[in-house]
């Protein structure tokens, strides 16, 4: 059984590990993970569902709706109480006539109102539990650097704007709660003064560790926390190598980010760093990896990925493994050795 956490005020308790959808979008579009099978996909979300977990987090811009389409098959034929919560973000939009382009930050109301509306099409649910802006809104195209950076054109949205029309899809009944992805504490210190943030969703993982102030943030304001990438897209898993690294195909995203080129042998001697840790408490890598994420004082959930219902037995249990100080000790002397990623090494 897998342990559950409050989501913040949401009245959500959700399992502290959540299926995460960006990997099963599928090849055919800017930040791919390259050729998937979608019923193997869908497989992997059921197996997981089936195996405790309580809640799937997907974005409209994964595959280009393709992903929703996914979750939404997946779910359609459960019973009403057996379902799971769906959360999804909208303000990466994208261009159909080029696919390979950029998505652009764009949290204009009118639409956010048309994105909202084509999520619970394509997800065949009719409110959303949670509903997440991806990125500030810049009116520039994503540059996928995991920093939340970015040029920021006149023609953008301001915060307190976009904030304003996501609490009135809240109010209107769309969505359940509503949440900010990639948000740095300032700019989630401005939203608050609009609506009540429920949840904050940042990148945070062993290697990228410079979240711990956003987290911080929301632990102080009653907001949930749901990190992504606490695997850091599959180099905490144990099973990456080098020549898996460079075996990584043309339409994989991951071919040409840092992390996997120059980044790449500091967070493999960090992932075999955790590896005793493993061993010894007869649980995989990417469980420890998971748990020292959920070890932080303010996470609710980590969103973990699969594209395969195999795979999600090789994390399914991170939620029930709680690290001693001991390991948090080793894992933080780890860090610091392995020269990978930057910020706080320890809780």
């Amino acid at each position: 059984m897998i342990t559950t956490r409050p989501l913040g005020s949401t009245g959500m308790d959700i399992t502290t590990v959540g299926f995460g959808s960006w990997a099963v979008s599928g090849s055919g579009w800017r930040f791919g993970w390259g050729a998937t099978d979608d019923a193997e996909s869908v497989a992997a979300i059921r197996h997981a569902l089936r195996s405790g977990v309580n809640w799937i987090d997907t974005a409209a811009v994964y595959g280009l709706g393709h992903s929703e389409e996914l979750v939404g098959k997946a779910i359609a034929d459960l019973p009403e109480a057996e379902r799971p919560f769906v959360f999804t973000k909208a303000g990466l939009v994208w261009d159909p006539a080029d696919p390979q382009a950029a998505p652009r930050r764009i949290m204009k109301p009118a639409s956010v109102r048309r994105e909202v509306e084509d999520s619970l099409r394509r997800l065949g649910v009719e409110r959303i539990d949670l509903y997440q802006v991806h990125w500030p809104d810049t009116g520039e195209s994503l540059d996928y650097a995991g920093d939340g950076s970015g040029a920021v054109s006149p023609n953008a949205t301001p915060l307190e704007e976009y904030w304003q029309v996501m609490a009135d899809l809240k109010a209107e009944g769309k969505v359940r709660a509503i949440g900010l992805s990639n948000h740095s504490p300032a700019l989630l210190g401005r939203a608050e003064r609009v609506a009540h943030v429920d949840a904050v969703q940042p990148p945070f993982s062993a290697i990228n560790r410079s979240a711990a102030g956003e987290i911080a943030w929301a632990r102080e304001h009653g907001t949930g926390v749901i990190v992504y990438s606490p695997l850091q897209s599959g180099l905490l898993t144990g099973a990456f190598s080098a020549e898996r690294a460079a075996a990584l195909p043309a339409d994989d995203w991951r071919a040409s980010h840092r992390d996997f080129t120059t980044g790449l042998p500091a967070n493999l001697r960090l992932a075999d760093a955790l590896r005793p840790i493993a061993e010894r408490r007869g649980v995989t890598v990417a469980e420890v990896a998971i748990a020292w994420t959920l070890a932080w004082p303010g996470v609710t959930g980590a969103i973990v990925g699969a594209r395969k219902a195999e795979q999600v037995d090789g994390w399914i249990g991170a939620g029930s493994v709680e690290l001693t100080p001991a390991d948090l000790e080793e894992i933080a002397t780890a860090i610091t050795a392995s020269g990978a990623g930057a910020g706080p090494a320890r809780p």
